[in-house]
């Protein structure tokens, strides 16, 4: 990436996977970058690489300028963790300034603390974020909403961040609007991925074909109508491994799932993939299905049928993420069900 010309300052608070790339992606293209995070080493990592560390709010927000023209963009986990470091922010922040969430918060909470900040004159931007690990080097897909004026004076950093300043970014519409979209977004995800893993659940289990899951996945990354990024992520992890072997079927689901199905229900809206999808997370995510558990002694009550019985409860392992945080195993995987997979003792 070429630095730009036209050059912005930003706070960013929250350096994990996801932030602390932006914050290299933002350096990259010639933009002050202050940072603030709870762990000291990646503040001090990141500042040896361009950006400028800080200690606390209060500092961060002194090196960004005059109030009124500072912006902030929390990469922070939604729910508590957002609101604790909205409230400090907003606490020290003057009018005209900017909040921006980048995070997965609902986008009713977003509206709500919009409204909030308005009253303050204050401006808050949600920034619906897509890209992952990957968004370092292949820039990030932003769903945008707030103010027109709040969103114009951050197009420098959102051009940077993007794939190319006028592909994969835009402004959605008022607050709320870009976390919306996020959420329908990762809704689409969920069924995508039920969709893949089912069509390769079902050519392993036609054995008399012997067909490597491998190389179908090559096969079909070229030239087929259902390639795609995620499909591409697929047959790299099937080259090293197609049988998945060590891998646990708990699959975690972070909340924006959930969040689509409730406001499908709320418009009248049928969405049965993504709801199907989401639904088979929660299977995966129970040790021993109790609805299943009743169909067993219901079958057998009426029909005098075999059945079967637990010997011995799986136990499992967390491998950690691809960039491990002082967090715990819950936080890591995004939980919101079932607490199946426990922390290591």
């Amino acid at each position: 990436m070429t630095a730009t010309t036209n050059t912005a300052a930003m706070g960013m608070i929250g350096l994990g996977k996801m932030g602390g790339n932006m914050v290299r992606r933002l350096l990259l293209g010639g933009h002050r970058i202050v940072g603030l995070d709870r762990d000291a080493g990646v503040v001090a990592d990141l500042a040896a690489q361009g950006m400028e560390g800080a200690d606390s709010t209060a500092d961060l927000l002194a090196r960004l300028g005059e109030p009124g023209t500072r912006a902030v963009w929390m990469m922070v986990p939604a729910g508590p963790v957002t609101q604790s470091v909205l409230e400090d922010l907003a606490s020290q922040m003057a009018p005209g300034d900017i909040i921006i969430d980048g995070g997965n918060s609902n986008f009713k909470d977003t509206m709500r603390r919009a409204e909030e900040l308005r009253a303050r004159g204050i401006h808050y931007v949600d920034v619906g974020t897509s890209g992952g690990v990957w968004g370092l080097q292949e820039g990030y897909a932003m769903m945008v909403g707030g103010d027109e004026a709040a969103v114009e004076r951050l197009r420098p950093l959102l051009e940077t961040l993007a794939p190319a300043a006028d592909r994969g970014w835009g402004r959605m519409g008022p607050s709320g609007s870009g976390h919306y979209v996020k959420m329908v977004h990762n809704g689409i995800e969920y069924g995508m991925m039920q969709a893949y893993a089912e069509g390769f659940e079902l050519m392993k289990a036609k054995t008399e074909f012997a067909l490597d899951m491998a190389q179908i996945a090559e096969l079909w990354r070229h030239g087929s109508v259902i390639r795609s990024w995620l499909l591409d992520l697929t047959a790299e992890a099937l080259q090293s491994d197609t049988e998945l072997s060590g891998v646990s079927d708990y699959v975690a689901d972070s909340g924006e799932g959930r969040w689509t199905i409730i406001d499908s229900i709320e418009q009248g809206v049928p969405t049965p993939v993504i709801t199907l999808a989401t639904q088979m997370r929660f299977r995966s995510q129970q040790e021993l299905s109790y609805a299943g558990q009743m169909l067993s002694v219901m079958r057998r009550a009426f029909g005098g049928h075999a059945i079967k019985t637990v010997e011995a409860h799986r136990e499992e392992g967390l491998i950690p993420d691809i960039n491990p945080a002082d967090t715990s195993a819950a936080e890591q995987l995004g939980e919101t069900g079932q607490q199946r997979v426990k922390d290591s003792e």
